[in-house]
C-alpha cells in the first residue's frame, strides 16, 4: 500500500514536470504589502522626491558659507591700447598671464537667507509626508486588490460547486425521464440551470483574472502571478460613533501634515521675499600671482596682488519687481491655508463615509449568514418535496438559485467588510 502511494506520487510529479506545472506561491496580506513597498514605482518616485527636497535644503543653506574660485587668465593685446566702449573704466590692455583665487562671503541679508532655509526645510518635511501619503495609498490598493482576489476565488469555488450540484440533478432527472418517471419539461429546466451555472463559472473565472491583474499592479509588478492567497481573519467591529474618529484622522493623516508643512514653507518664503527690500552686506576678496606681464611703462608692476572689499547693496527701485514678488508669495501662502482647510473638510467627510460603509458591511455579515442558513434549509425541503413528487422542478431550481445567491452574498459580505475596514483604517491614518 505504501509503495503504491509512493509510485502514484512519483508519477504525478513526473506529469507536473512534463507539463511545466508548479504549485502557486503562497502570499499573505503582510507579504503583499511588503512587496508593494519595495517595488511599487509610485513609492520609489516619492522616495526620490524626498531626496531631492532634502538637497534643496543644502542648496539654500550654501549661502551661509564662503565661495572660493580659482582663476587662470592669459591675455594678448595691442601695445598701449585702452578699453573704449561698454564701461566707464579706461583700463589698459596688455599681455599678461596670471593665476589667483577669489572669495565671496555673505555677511548678512537681514533675514532673507534664514527664511529661505526655513522654507526649504518645511518643504522637505512636506515632501516626506507626501511620500508617506503615497505609501498609504499604495497599501490601500494592495488591501483592496488582495480581498477582491480572495473574493473572486471564493466565487469560483461556489460556481464550481453549483455546476456540480446542478449537473448531478440534471443527470438524475434525465435518468428518471428515460424511465418515464419525470417529464422532458423537468429535463429542460434542469438543463437550463446547468447552463446558467456554467455561465456563472465563466464570469467568476474572468473576475479572478481581472483581480490578479489588479493585484499585480498594486504590487508594482508587470507580471501577473496567480498567488495562493491566504485568508485573513475578520477585523473587529467598527467603532460606535464616527465623530470620535475625526480628530484622530486630523492628527494621523499624512496629507494634512504635508499641507501644514507646505503652508509653513509658503509663509517662510513670503517672509524671505519681503526681505528682498532690505540691504545686503557681502565681503569680496582676491589674491594671486602674475608670473609674466608686459611692461608698458618704466613703473614696475608687482607680481603678487591682493585686495578685499566690503559691499553694501541697498535696493532703491527696480520697477516694482520686489513688491510684486512679495505680494505673489503672500497670496500663495494664503492659498496654502485654504488648501489645508479644504483637505481637513474632505478628510472629515471621508471618515464619516468610511465609517458608515464599514458599519453597513459589518451588519451585512449576520444578515447574509441568516440568508444562507434559510436558503440551505429551503433547498433541503425542496429536494425532499421534489423527490416525493409533491412539487415541480421550478420550486427545486428556484431553491438552488436562492442558495447560490445566498452563498455569493455571504462571501461578498465577508470580503467587503474586510476591504471597507481597510478603507476606514486608511481614512484614520492607521493603515500601516
Amino acid at each position: 500500500m505504501h509503495k503504491a502511494a509512493l509510485c502514484c506520487a512519483f508519477s504525478f510529479g513526473l506529469v507536473q514536470a512534463a507539463f511545466g506545472q508548479t504549485a502557486a506561491p503562497k502570499l499573505t496580506l503582510k507579504e503583499a504589502q511588503e512587496l508593494a513597498i519595495k517595488n511599487h514605482p509610485q513609492i520609489l518616485a516619492a522616495q526620490n522626491e524626498v531626496g531631492a527636497a532634502n538637497q534643496q535644503v543644502t542648496e539654500t543653506r550654501a549661502a551661509y558659507y564662503p565661495t572660493f574660485d580659482a582663476d587662470l587668465t592669459g591675455s594678448v593685446a595691442n601695445r598701449g591700447a585702452r578699453i573704449g566702449a561698454g564701461y566707464l573704466t579706461d583700463s589698459r590692455l596688455f599681455n599678461r598671464y596670471g593665476q589667483g583665487i577669489s572669495l565671496s562671503q555673505l555677511v548678512t541679508d537681514l533675514g532673507r537667507t534664514p527664511n529661505l532655509v526655513a522654507s526649504s526645510r518645511a518643504n522637505a518635511q512636506a515632501s516626506d509626508q507626501s511620500y508617506r501619503a503615497t505609501r498609504y495609498n499604495v497599501l490601500l490598493q494592495v488591501n483592496r486588490s488582495y480581498y477582491d482576489a480572495l473574493h473572486a476565488q471564493a466565487v469560483v469555488r461556489v460556481a464550481e460547486e453549483t455546476v456540480a450540484a446542478r449537473q448531478l440533478l440534471f443527470e438524475q432527472v434525465s435518468t428518471l425521464a428515460k424511465n418515464n418517471l419525470k417529464s422532458q419539461l423537468d429535463v429542460s429546466f434542469a438543463g437550463v440551470n446547468v447552463s446558467e451555472a456554467k455561465l456563472l463559472l465563466i464570469r467568476a473565472q474572468d473576475s479572478v483574472q481581472e483581480a490578479y491583474a489588479e493585484l499585480s499592479r498594486a504590487l508594482g509588478s508587470d507580471q501577473v502571478v496567480n498567488y495562493q492567497l491566504v485568508d485573513e481573519p475578520l477585523p473587529p467591529s467598527p467603532p460606535a460613533k464616527a465623530e470620535d474618529l475625526i480628530a484622530q484622522a486630523m492628527d494621523n493623516r499624512p496629507e494634512l501634515a504635508g499641507l501644514r508643512f507646505s503652508r509653513d514653507s509658503a509663509y517662510k518664503f513670503a517672509e524671505a521675499e519681503k526681505d528682498l527690500a532690505r540691504p545686503v552686506v557681502s565681503l569680496v576678496g582676491v589674491a594671486g600671482y602674475i608670473p609674466y606681464i608686459a611692461q608698458l611703462t618704466n613703473q614696475a608692476i608687482p607680481s603678487e596682488y591682493a585686495g578685499a572689499a566690503l559691499n553694501v547693496e541697498i535696493p532703491i527701485f527696480n520697477g516694482h519687481l520686489y513688491s510684486a514678488r512679495r505680494e505673489a508669495a503672500r497670496y500663495r501662502a494664503m492659498a496654502a491655508d485654504q488648501n489645508l482647510r479644504n483637505e481637513q473638510e474632505r478628510i472629515a467627510r471621508d471618515v464619516r463615509v468610511a465609517w458608515a460603509t464599514s458599519m453597513t458591511a459589518f451588519q451585512r455579515i449576520d444578515v447574509t449568514a441568516q440568508f444562507l442558513r434559510e436558503a440551505s434549509l429551503a433547498l433541503d425541503l425542496a429536494q425532499g418535496r421534489y423527490n416525493l413528487g409533491l412539487s415541480s422542478i421550478v420550486e427545486m431550481t428556484q431553491a438552488q438559485l436562492n442558495l447560490t445567491q445566498a452563498e455569493i452574498e455571504n462571501l461578498s459580505a465577508k470580503y467587503d467588510y474586510q476591504s471597507q475596514y481597510a478603507v476606514l483604517q486608511f481614512a484614520l491614518g492607521l493603515l500601516r
